[in-house]
């Protein structure tokens, strides 16, 4: 792997606010997750006015507190994101799901990930949670959850379908954050 110099990283920061602009910019980001094979939810082919509705529901869900949306942009706009699940159960109130870890082909190998998953770790102790909780279909996406110090809970065979059809095995993982 290269060496990442900090001025080639995006920046991070939190959208308390999301703008039409937004939604476009990230149904952007996840139509070319889901053209490259990121089994997120969404087949293949997966219109922008699809991809713009999910968002739009993410806006509105942030908007309400319900989620904390975090993206990376670099020059060109923006490459990457992740939320947390922040509405929880009344008997969980102290975890929160992390929650489409996007990044555009065009931006990956950067270290841009790593930096949205740290901010996140960070943003989720901001908002009084301690334990994390994602699944992931990605052999890439496992790799940097347990360089991050994620545990693995296990996989469970044929959970989803990868965006052409194909079943594929999702993994759980968690993390318990601490000041």
């Amino acid at each position: 792997m290269h060496e990442l110099d900090p001025d080639d990283l995006p920046s991070i920061r939190r959208l308390a606010t999301v703008t039409a602009d937004d939604v476009h910019a990230l149904a952007r980001i996840l139509v070319d997750c889901v053209e490259a094979g990121a089994s997120v939810s969404f087949m293949l082919p997966l219109p922008i006015h699809k991809a713009e509705a999910f968002w739009q529901k993410i806006a509105d869900a942030v908007e309400r507190g319900e989620r904390a949306l975090l993206v990376a942009e670099d020059e060109e706009g923006l490459v990457g994101t992740v939320h947390l699940v922040l509405d929880q159960p009344e008997n969980q109130p102290h975890r929160a799901d992390l929650s489409k870890l996007l990044v555009m082909r065009r931006a990956r190998r950067r270290g841009i990930g790593d930096a949205l998953m740290r901010g996140a770790e960070q943003l989720a102790l901001q908002c009084g949670k301690s334990l994390l909780v994602l699944d992931t279909a990605s052999s890439d996406a496992e790799r940097l959850y347990e360089r991050l110090g994620w545990q693995r809970c296990g996989v469970i065979p044929g959970y989803a379908l990868l965006p052409d059809g194909g079943l594929c095995d999702t993994t759980f993982f968690y993390r318990e954050l601490h000041n």
